[in-house]
C-alpha cells in the first residue's frame, strides 16, 4: 500500500515562477549603468557587489528581478547571485524605509547605552527589529560594530554617523526624519535617501552640490595607531590617565579645543554612564 505526499504531510508545491522582468525603459537605463560598472573590473564577476547596490537603488531593496538582472549581466546563475545578496547585510531583501536607522548594540556601544537606545526607539516607533514605519520613512534595526567606538553609543542613518547618542536624542532624530526635516550627521555628508545612498555605493558620484566636500573622520582615539604607524608622535591623551604609584597623574590630561570633535569619554553630552534615567544595565561583581 502506498501513501500520497499529502498523506505523509509533505507539500511539494509549485515551482517558483521566473522573476518578472524590469520594464524596457528601466532595463535599458540599468544596463547602461551596469556596463559602466563592469568595465571597471578585469574579471566581470567582481562587479557583483556594486551591481547589487545598483539594483537596490532602483527599488530600495534587492528583488528577485534585480538578482536576475545581475546574473544576466555577469553570466552567473541566480543561485550564485543569491548567495552573495543574502550574505551581506547591506543588501535588503524586503521593502524598507527611506532611512535605515541602525543602532549599534555591540559590546562598547551596548554598555554605553546602545541597548537602552534600541529599546527606546522600538517603543517610540512601535517597531520590532527590521521593521518599517507605516509611512515608509524609517526602518529600525540593531547592527554590529560601526567602527566608531570612541563615539559610543553610535546610531547610523543610511551609513552616516550620529555619535554620542542618548535615548532622547535618538527619538528626536527619528521624529525629524519622519517629519521631513533635515537631520545633519555628526560627521560626513548630509543625509540622502537609502536609494540615493545605494547608487553612491554602486560607485556613481554624489551629484548634490557641496556634498563631496562635507567630510569628517574618525575620532582622536581611533587615529592614534595610524599616527604611530606613520612615525608621528603620539597625540595627547583623550581619556583621563591612571594615577601613578603615589596616585598622582602620569601625564597631562588632554584638554580638547572647542573645534575638536570630542570622543564619548570626553563629551559633555549625556551617555548611559551619566544619564541615571537610562542606565546601561545592572553590574555584577566578578564571580557572580
Amino acid at each position: 500500500m502506498t501513501t500520497s505526499s499529502s498523506e505523509r504531510g509533505v507539500s511539494l508545491g509549485m515551482p517558483e515562477l521566473p522573476a518578472p522582468a524590469y520594464p524596457d525603459d528601466v532595463r535599458a537605463r540599468l544596463e547602461t549603468d551596469a556596463r559602466e560598472i563592469i568595465a571597471r573590473y578585469p574579471d566581470s564577476r567582481s562587479a557583483l557587489l556594486p551591481l547589487l547596490h545598483l539594483v537596490q537603488s532602483e527599488e530600495g531593496h534587492v528583488t528577485r528581478t534585480g538578482m536576475q538582472f545581475c546574473a544576466d549581466m555577469l553570466g552567473l546563475t541566480t543561485a550564485e547571485v543569491t548567495a552573495v545578496a543574502t550574505f551581506y547585510t547591506m543588501y535588503r531583501r524586503r521593502p524598507s524605509g527611506d532611512y535605515q536607522v541602525g543602532v549599534c548594540t555591540n559590546t562598547l556601544c551596548a554598555v554605553m547605552g546602545g541597548d537602552a537606545i534600541f529599546e527606546a526607539l522600538q517603543e517610540h516607533l512601535g517597531l520590532g527589529n527590521g521593521e518599517t514605519t507605516d509611512d515608509g520613512k524609517v526602518t529600525l534595526e540593531h547592527i554590529e560594530c560601526n567602527a566608531a567606538c570612541d563615539f559610543a553609543p553610535v546610531v547610523m542613518v543610511n551609513w552616516e554617523f550620529f555619535d554620542n547618542q542618548t535615548p532622547a536624542s535618538a527619538k528626536r532624530l527619528v521624529d525629524e526624519l519622519r517629519a521631513g526635516r533635515p537631520a545633519q550627521p555628526t560627521r560626513g555628508a548630509r543625509l540622502c535617501t537609502f536609494k540615493e545612498t545605494a547608487r553612491i555605493l554602486a560607485g556613481f558620484p554624489d551629484e548634490r552640490p557641496g556634498a563631496v566636500e562635507e567630510g569628517g573622520s574618525a575620532g582622536p582615539a581611533s587615529l592614534v595607531g595610524l599616527r604611530l604607524a606613520r612615525g608621528e608622535a603620539a597625540s595627547a591623551r583623550v581619556v583621563h590617565p591612571r594615577g601613578g604609584p603615589q596616585g598622582e597623574p602620569q601625564d597631562r590630561v588632554h584638554e580638547p579645543s572647542p573645534a575638536e570633535h570630542l570622543s564619548s569619554h570626553d563629551a559633555p553630552q549625556e551617555t548611559s554612564a551619566s544619564d541615571p534615567a537610562h542606565p546601561a544595565g545592572p553590574t555584577a561583581e566578578e564571580g557572580e
